[in-house]
């Protein structure tokens, strides 16, 4: 359904619920009052439709279509047009979803056209309906409930943030290998969060200086005080978070170097070991290298071959066998090899 909800209050109190637009524009020029339209993802006719009635600014009414806009607040005259990125932490998927909100008011009027399903525009609705003396202050107490709204809606965000944040640290010294895009994912989510909330703390500080001009009623600038230091708050707690982020990306990237570093220190203690072992492998081929030779010499019998029908023949061959092994053991032993 596009239209959510459609009303028209005279002074403070719902007097009618239109079922179509065309009835809520007769009703508003036969009695007067404010209508509150709200709309979900409408279609171009009927954005169309309610910037002919209200004459909304052709800039304004093009960037609601196109939705996917900024935060921000821009004044057409008597007009205000306030695009707002509420926010929601999905604790299924330990995510945060981002929306879009666009806001006009006028002074006989309240447009609110929904992109995504937060902020929940209905419990503002009923928070204003309960207060009718709020809402008899028109569309300016309207705006101040809907940023109230989305403000509060932030602060979930932020616990979940912070949970998030806290199991990062404990990953960390865990060795988790999948930290490294837990933290990257997070960053992305800090920094999209910086961007819907760092915008509305100038907006709310612009609209209170607009208050005296367009006579904005006193309590309801105290009341958009008090938003503005609960968003002050919640920028300085996302802003913090980002500076977490980037130190545990920092700490993760020390601890990685030096567990590359302990490993390759084990590598070069196990090659140094395997290189030892060689060596003695080595040196008693050698030294077992040298009998062999001999005794491969003598063992093809030749016919003439003197020595083996010499008396010491057999004696001279042992010792020859034993003196080079000894020569050969003393000479790997004198170079550690041994």
């Amino acid at each position: 359904m596009t239209i959510v909800d459609n009303a028209v209050y005279v002074q403070g109190a719902r007097t009618e619920q239109p079922e179509s637009l065309d009835r809520t524009y007769e009703l508003l020029r036969k009695c007067g009052g404010m209508a509150w339209i709200g709309l979900y993802r409408p279609d171009k006719d009927e954005i169309a439709s309610v910037a002919e009635e209200f004459g909304l600014h052709p800039l304004a009414v093009e960037d609601t279509v196109s939705a996917h806009q900024r935060p921000k607040l821009e004044r057409y005259g008597d007009q205000l047009f306030v695009v707002l990125h509420p926010a929601r932490y999905i604790d299924e998927t330990e995510k945060v979803e981002f929306g879009e909100v666009h806001v006009f008011c006028g002074p006989d009027f309240v447009v609110t056209i929904r992109h995504a399903e937060s902020p929940n525009l209905s419990v503002v609705r009923r928070r204003l309906e309960s207060a009718p003396a709020l809402l008899d202050l028109g569309a300016e107490a309207v705006l101040y409930a809907i940023l109230d709204q989305v403000v509060d809606e932030y602060e979930p965000v932020v616990k979940g943030l912070e949970n998030d944040i806290d199991e990062i640290d404990d990953q960390l010294f865990d060795g988790d290998p999948d930290v490294s895009r837990r933290i990257y994912e997070l960053s992305r989510e800090v920094i999209e969060f910086q961007r819907a909330t760092h915008p509305l703390v100038a907006m709310i500080e612009a609209l209170g200086r607009g208050s005296e001009k367009y006579n904005v009623d006193l309590e309801l600038r105290r009341n958009l005080r008090d938003v503005l230091d609960h968003a002050i708050r919640i920028t300085e707690r996302v802003d913090s978070f980002r500076a977490t982020l980037q130190n545990a990306l920092s700490v993760h990237t020390t601890l990685v170097g030096q567990r590359q570093n302990d490993e390759m220190r084990a590598m070069t203690q196990v090659s140094l070991e395997q290189n030892e072992q060689v060596k003695r492998i080595s040196s008693w081929g050698a030294i077992l290298f040298a009998p062999t030779l001999i005794a491969g010499v003598y063992g093809m019998n030749f016919d003439h071959m003197p020595e083996l029908h010499w008396r010491f023949g057999y004696p001279a061959a042992v010792t020859t066998m034993l003196v080079a092994s000894c020569v050969l053991y003393l000479v790997f032993r004198r170079q550690k090899w041994l």
